[in-house]
């Protein structure tokens, strides 16, 4: 495969996921309404959606090290289309969740493959270059998504959105079979032992840089996954946004998150990993911080809100690439597993904050505001502390 061939495939496999999870999230306030669900049951069909995820992950990873990336990417995909069917199905809430819980199983092994193609191709430093610009081509995704999702919802409802992600993952599962090579040679493929082996897990996860780059990515995601779970009821319900209007604010945010992406290129070009790790850090602890003190200074609006979580998002697009990237590079023969560990530590992150929200999650601005000065405090601490100490790779 050509350089440029890599990005748009890795696009297309990382950008399953904020499509997954962007393009319903209009939606969410309709499917409760026809539906019948409870705050806490729509909150569970985004959980179990990354419960499922990062799960998963630790199952398809130890197979990619053994069987390849192409083949565990064609089955990802094709479980992903069927589940994204079958929810448009649904009449049910429970079956919604079921089949959100179904996607993100088949969603785990396309992210984790992605993750561990980079690690295939290419050493730590130029590995996180690449995964900026698949980033890159993820924060397209995810700037399309939003806006796409408000306008599926007004115009179809959110059986549209739903029957859009099916048909995504119908093109991509084609892309794949006609444009992804095999990127792990057969002479490093882990061909003896337990497929999954405690001992090779526990060296991963003792490994001290990637105890401190796991942690970096888990501690942006949890960003991320706070923003995306409390932001439709606060803008939506709480501040009179529309569905359209909230579609917008997301696609800004991704348009910051892109923006992100291509000053941790040129971040890279000049600095080493844990170097630019720890400006994120700042980044990230300044957005952090500015939020708390607009919400107890000012009367919130949605724009004295939405400004410091474009600078979070901003650094999440530094953070993601060095820690997704970083975490994986030790393990060149076992990067399926390492990338699904990593994977999964980040589902644990959303998962908790998940279960978190969906017991004390009323609406409000504070939980959100909060919320997010707790991950980006973490953020920081990893970044000028253990990613320093342990990331010089």
């Amino acid at each position: 495969m050509t350089p440029s061939q890599v990005v748009i495939l890795l696009s297309i496999l990382l950008g399953i996921q904020p499509i997954t999870t962007d393009l319903y999230l209009a939606s969410l306030p309709a499917i409760g309404r026809e539906l019948g669900a409870s705050m806490a049951q729509l909150q569970l069909t985004l959980t179990a959606l990354l419960l499922s995820f990062g799960l998963s992950q630790l199952v398809w990873g130890p197979i990619s090290d053994r069987v390849g990336r192409r083949p565990v990417v064609l089955w990802g995909l094709g479980l992903y289309s069927l589940a994204g069917a079958m929810s448009v199905m649904s009449i049910h809430i429970h079956m919604l969740i079921v089949c959100r819980a179904l996607q993100g199983m088949a969603m785990g092994a396309v992210v984790m493959a992605a993750r561990a193609i980079v690690r295939d191709l290419y050493p730590p430093q130029e590995g996180a270059k690449v995964m900026s610009k698949g980033l890159s081509g993820l924060g397209v995704f995810a700037l399309a998504s939003p806006v796409l999702g408000g306008w599926l919802a007004s115009v179809g409802g959110w059986t549209w959105a739903l029957a859009a992600l099916a048909c995504f993952g119908l093109l991509a599962w084609l892309h794949a079979w006609l444009n992804l090579q095999e990127t792990l040679p057969l002479e490093r493929r882990i061909t003896s032992g337990p497929w999954v082996s405690p001992r090779q897990w526990l060296g991963i996860v003792g490994h001290r840089g990637f105890q401190a780059f796991a942690l970096q990515s888990s501690c942006a995601y949890g960003v991320l996954f706070t923003y995306l779970a409390t932001s439709p009821f606060v803008f939506i319900q709480k501040m009179g946004l529309t569905g359209l209007g909230y579609g917008s604010l997301l696609a800004c945010s991704s348009l910051s998150y892109l923006s992100g992406t291509f000053f941790c290129r040129w971040l890279l070009r000049r600095q080493a990993l844990h170097r630019a790790a720890a400006w994120a850090g700042l980044i990230s602890f300044t957005g952090a911080w500015l939020g708390v003190a607009g919400a107890a200074l000012l009367t919130p609006t949605w724009w004295s809100l939405a400004v410091p979580i474009m600078i979070m998002i901003f650094a999440h697009g530094i953070h993601q690439p060095i820690g997704q990237s970083a975490s994986i590079a030790p393990f060149p023969r076992e990067a399926g597993t390492a990338s699904a560990l990593n994977g999964f530590a980040m589902m644990v992150a959303a998962f908790v904050m998940g279960q978190w929200l969906g017991m004390r999650f009323d609406g409000s601005i504070d939980l959100l505001v909060n919320g997010l000065a707790f991950w980006g405090s973490a953020l920081a601490i990893v970044c000028w502390t253990g990613v320093q100490r342990h990331g010089r790779l």
